[in-house]
């Protein structure tokens, strides 16, 4: 089975954000970025796949800083393929733009199964799963906690709330949105990463032009502005529920 794992590198929100002189984006100088959870997730389950039945795993990831790292990281975990996209994306990189190039990428290795994080913190323009089984015209399952491969066929299984499980079986190829993985992305020493960095490595492919049409357009970026709304009821139990009661007339509410 090949399996492509497309994965995206999203702001660290340890880290304080801010708005570049434009205000319409944030300020990339010095933003430290780090591999979406969810994508981490995929890559997991990605290798986890292949451990019980065999077949290539590929992992795919735009150009920036600490993208070199991840893909041997990937490698070290049992990745066989690294592909990093390189271009101009100084204009920036949506969803949309993403999931095209990606499916120009895909049509020509044609994986019978393409996991993507089921989605990241950035995006305002939709999750790439969907997009690019779209392109691909493939189905798509999101918000899936497990595969397991079975010939042409996949089951996605899917965790709702009450401690309900349902498995859907999907014909392959097929593109699933990962929201976890059976096990927790799991940890390589560096001194492996070291090794694989002898022996692996990362073929890149160039982007000639993005096309970010259909994505989300941000006309104003700017920090919520603190006010003082809170009001703070003080006394006996009673006393409280008569100062709500009235409040809430004042505000007509009752």
């Amino acid at each position: 089975m090949k399996i492509a794992v497309p994965i995206k590198f999203v702001p660290d929100l340890v880290e304080e954000l801010t708005i570049d002189p434009n205000g319409t984006a944030l300020d990339t100088s010095w933003l430290r970025l780090i591999i979406n959870e969810f994508d981490d997730h995929a890559v997991e389950q990605a290798i986890l796949l292949k451990e019980r039945g065999g077949g290539e795993v590929t992992v795919v990831a735009a150009e920036a800083e600490g993208v070199d790292d991840f893909l041997y990281t990937a490698a070290a975990k049992g990745a066989d393929h690294l592909i990093k996209l390189t271009g101009d994306f100084g204009s920036g990189m949506n969803s949309h733009a993403a999931a095209r190039a990606l499916a120009d990428l895909l049509k020509d290795s044609k994986p019978d199964l393409i996991l993507t994080g089921v989605q990241a913190h950035n995006d305002l323009d939709g999750a790439v799963g969907p997009l690019l089984a779209e392109l691909l015209d493939m189905p798509y399952v999101g918000y899936v906690a497990g595969v397991s491969s079975t010939n042409d066929k996949a089951i996605a299984r899917k965790e709702y709330p009450g401690g309900i499980i349902a498995e859907m079986e999907i014909k392959l190829p097929a593109v699933l949105g990962i929201q976890a993985a059976e096990q927790p992305p799991r940890y390589v020493a560096y001194n492996r990463i070291r090794q694989v960095m002898g022996t692996s490595k990362i073929e890149e492919r160039t982007i000639t032009a993005l096309d970010l049409s259909g994505g989300v357009t941000a006309s104003r970026m700017f920090q919520p502005e603190s006010s003082q709304r809170a009001t703070i009821l003080e006394g006996s139990p009673e006393e409280v529920a008569d100062q709500m009661v009235g409040i809430l007339k004042e505000l007509g509410m009752l």
